[in-house]
């Protein structure tokens, strides 16, 4: 069956399926456990989706257990519920709205029994979200880290072992300060899945040391408050308890459950890309690097296959995820957009109008960067457009300002905020 349709209509579908598999409201009742008879039922959570979550355990549990707890999630991610409170807070940079909520959490779940249930929903943006710092860390130092951090280009990964080592609530923490036994529901947004890694793992054992915190701000360079270097060096000695790490008896009482992860999401835009006649190859869901680096080795692909067809034959998709990065000059006043935006543009100067070739690359989250798209597309005439309309696709980015360019092709996929988080989401079309 030769495809027939509209590429960017088949390339938007696909980016929705992506969205679906990953839908809260659509999951989270399939992985809870069965309601709780006796004692209370608490509900803590932090994260893009912890709303959407919050109002799924509301509607799996209605009538049949009796519940309370609190949720804290980006501005704007809010939903209406009964009997969890939503609170929203600042993202990516923390802010005093999420530590007031990430304290109240930390109480809430300190005052639980043994007889009562703890139930933690748990997704990506969780680890800015549910910002507590640690003794003798000021809140303004906290954000003062992650800008740095984020200024550095540190990888999600990299930057979550700081977070745990400056918490008071990350890195098995929650778990470790709840009586009652613990079901944590995990929506993941990180490459290769590391629970521990998902929103600085507040339910998980930590691998990470103090000791690691440090080496990473060593190798990006990063210059944080005196108060954090001080606090990570003094754990480093041993004056201060290390993060509670796996084996730790503690953990029997937590049961961590994966409900959506990025290769599920990749799958879903897979079959429906089989479903129009076009073969997908995953490329996998854990592509990181700089973004305009990962455009290169993309666009090399994309040229052996137009030329040679090989190493597969079109009409193909490649479809991939992961979370790259985009490290900003100190000057960089202009820049507007995100890293997946940042993708598709450099991969529209590699491409130099390749015919046949339409893309997309969006954050399933709803938010790319700065700005408040999703993401963007990109067909075989974007170039060609904005050189008519007086924009040079070069300019931009080297500004950083791949939204700019997007917005004047009226070529940026708009959701708004989808609830849920399970990292970007990439498809070259080659037909």
């Amino acid at each position: 069956m030769k495809f027939q349709g509209c590429p960017r209509t088949l390339l938007l579908e696909s980016f929705r399926a992506a969205v679906a598999a990953a839908d809260p409201l659509e999951i989270v009742a399939d992985h809870l456990p069965p309601p709780h008879a006796g004692g209370r039922t608490l509900v803590v959570g932090a994260g893009k989706a912890a709303a959407s979550m919050a109002l799924a355990v509301e509607r799996a549990y209605r009538g049949q257990a009796s519940l309370e707890g609190v949720v804290v999630t980006r501005y704007a991610h809010g939903l209406p519920t009964e009997h969890i409170r939503v609170i929203e807070a600042g993202h990516p940079v923390p802010d005093e709205a999420g530590e007031k909520a990430a304290a109240d959490i930390l109480a809430q779940v300190q005052s639980l029994g043994p007889d009562d249930r703890l139930i933690v929903l748990v997704s990506g943006g969780g680890s800015s979200l549910l910002s507590l710092p640690a003794e003798g860390i000021p809140m303004a130092d906290l954000k003062a880290t992650t800008r740095e951090l984020l200024r550095c280009g540190a990888p999600i990964t990299d930057m979550n072992i700081v977070r745990k080592h400056i918490s008071r609530i990350q890195g098995g923490r929650l778990a470790q300060a709840s009586r009652a036994p613990v079901t944590t529901l995990i929506v993941s947004d990180v490459a290769g899945d590391d629970p521990s890694a998902i929103a600085s793992g507040p339910t998980v054992p930590d691998p990470s040391t103090y000791a690691d915190a440090l080496a990473i701000l060593k190798r990006f360079g990063a210059a944080v408050p005196a108060s954090v270097q001080s606090h990570l060096e003094r754990g480093a000695r041993g004056e201060i308890p290390e993060t509670p790490k796996p084996g730790d008896a503690l953990f029997r009482r937590v049961d961590n459950r994966m409900i959506a992860t990025a290769h599920g999401s990749l799958e879903a835009a897979a079959a429906l890309f089989r479903r129009q006649g076009i073969e997908p190859v995953l490329l996998g869901d854990t592509v990181t690097g700089e973004a305009q680096e990962v455009a290169r080795v993309y666009a090399a692909l994309v040229r052996e296959i137009r030329k040679y067809n090989a190493p597969f034959s079109a009409p193909v998709v490649l479809v991939s995820g992961g979370e790259c990065t985009v490290t900003l000059p100190s000057n960089a006043e202009a820049a507007r957009g995100g890293r997946c935006s940042e993708f598709l543009l450099s991969l529209a100067i590699e491409l130099e109008g390749a015919a046949d070739v339409h893309a997309i690359a969006a954050d399933t989250d709803g938010i790319d960067g700065s700005e408040d798209n999703a993401g963007a597309l990109l067909t075989p005439d974007s170039l060609a457009r904005a050189q008519a309309a007086g924009v040079s696709a070069r300019h931009k980015l080297d500004a950083h300002d791949a939204w700019g360019f997007f917005d004047t092709l009226g070529d940026l996929v708009v959701t708004g905020p989808t609830r849920t988080n399970v990292n970007d989401y990439r498809a070259i079309l080659i037909l």
